[in-house]
Parts: C-alpha cells; structure tokens; sequence
C-alpha cells in the first residue's frame, strides 16, 4: 500500500507527469489522457453512489471503484514495466465478474423493447453519466492500444462495465418503481 506523505509535489509544474515506472510524459499523453478519463469514470460512480442507489448496486460499485483503480495502475505502466513490477491489473476475473452482475440484475428487468434515455431517478440519470463518461474513457484506451502495447483486459473491461451501467441505471429505476425514459422515434 503506498504511503502518500505529500499531497503536491511540483514534479508536474511543466505540464510533465510521471508513469508508475519513472518515465515523464507530457499531460497531454495519450496514455496520460486515457487513466485520466478512468479516474474521471470512478468519480462519476462516486456520484451516482451519492445520490444514494438501491443496496445491490452501491456495494457492487465499491468494488468497480476499486478494480477501477487497478486499470489505472495498468494503465500507468507500460507493458515492458509490468515485467518487473509487481502492480494491480485489470484481469480476466474481473471482465467475467462484470458480466455475471449484468446477468444477474437482468433477470429482474423486462426485455429492451426501445432506445432508453437516460433519467428517471437521480441515481439512474447519475449512472448513465457514468456509462457515457465509461465510454469515452474506452475510446481513449482504444486510441492508445493503436499506438503502443497495453494490458489484455483493459478495454474489454470497459466494454463491460459501459454496458453494466446500462443495466444498472434500469435497475435502479426499477427497483424505484419508476419507468424506463423511452426514445421516442416520432417526436
């Protein structure tokens, strides 16, 4: 467990940040970019946990919180790095664990029969927040796996956890007692 003595440091005063292996990068990175928008998505989650969710999905998304800070850790490293350097990663376990949630919240819920918009209830509009904040953070991870190595179960993972939060956001609403907010093609 790290130790954080120091909140500032000034290390990052000329637009530089330093990877889990010691290498600068600029800000601006592509690699930098991507684990940003992945402490930006459990952010989010920390909000739609806030506005105060049904007990099945706030203990689920402590957990995500937590495997989500394993990406991050993946994704600060560079693969080579991983070699030496004992660090969380995003594993398989973790993608098949998404997909058996998914499965389990969808017994309650009836068949998609229609686009679905997000709201409802506060807890469900603040997930499909974190769904689209999710999504872009899986289109940055995308982008840097065209351009350098990254772990094998980042972006699957985030596929995953996109669509879990979809499922979540109709749970909520469900369990709540409040309709899906549907797209209406003719309006």
């Amino acid at each position: 467990m790290p130790r954080i003595t120091k909140v500032y440091t000034r290390t990052g005063d000329d637009g530089s940040t330093a990877l889990g292996g010691g290498q600068r990068l600029g800000k601006d990175a592509p690699r930098i970019e991507a684990y940003g928008d992945v402490d930006e998505l459990s952010s989010a989650i920390g909000v739609a946990v806030a506005a105060g969710l049904v007990d099945e999905l706030s203990s689920r998304l402590a957990t995500v919180q937590n495997d989500l800070f394993h990406l991050g850790s993946d994704l600060c490293l560079l693969e080579e790095d991983k070699e030496t350097l004992a660090v969380p990663r995003i594993e398989e376990r973790h993608v098949t664990g998404l997909e058996t949630w998914i499965d389990e919240l969808s017994l309650a819920l009836g068949p998609l029969e229609n686009f679905i918009l997000p709201g409802g209830t506060v807890g469900a509009t603040a997930l499909h927040v974190a769904r689209t904040v999710c999504r872009r953070a899986e289109r940055r991870v995308v982008a840097l796996g065209r351009a350098e190595a990254i772990g094998e179960w980042t972006i699957r993972y985030l596929n995953r956890l996109s669509d879990l939060l979809f499922v979540m956001a109709r749970f909520e609403n469900h369990r709540r007692e409040v309709g899906d907010v549907l797209w209406d093609s003719r309006a």
